[in-house]
This record gives C-alpha cells, structure tokens and sequence, in this order.
C-alpha cells in the first residue's frame, strides 16, 4: 500500500493529463464507462472474495 502512495504522489498534473488523454485516445469516450464498470466489478468481487477469507466460519451461498 505504501509503494502505490509513492508512486501517485510522484505523477504530478501533466503526467496525469497524458495518461487519460492516452486512455481516451485507445479507447475512446464510448468505450470508457464500460471499462470502469468492468474495473468496478472486479474490485468488489475481490473485495468479496478477502471478505469470505477473513470469516471463516460464516459460509454463505451467493448466485
């Protein structure tokens, strides 16, 4: 966690322009929102997955 906070507080403001207007020029502004959908999704499965590890004893069946 730490190296990720490094690493951020290195980009300054231009670096961070560059970087979405590259993502805007590859994918386009259609195809964004459902990146982010994508990138969210797989955010909270993992989130959910760590959380079914940390209760081991709690068994739930999700579908």
């Amino acid at each position: 966690m730490m190296t990720s906070t490094i690493f951020l507080g290195m980009l300054g403001p231009w670096q961070i322009a560059l970087i979405v207007g590259a993502v805007l020029l590859l994918f386009g502004g259609k195809k964004i929102p459902e990146l982010m959908r994508g990138l969210g999704s797989g955010i909270k499965e993992f989130k959910d997955a760590t959380k079914e590890e940390d209760e081991p004893g709690k068994i739930e069946d999700k579908k």
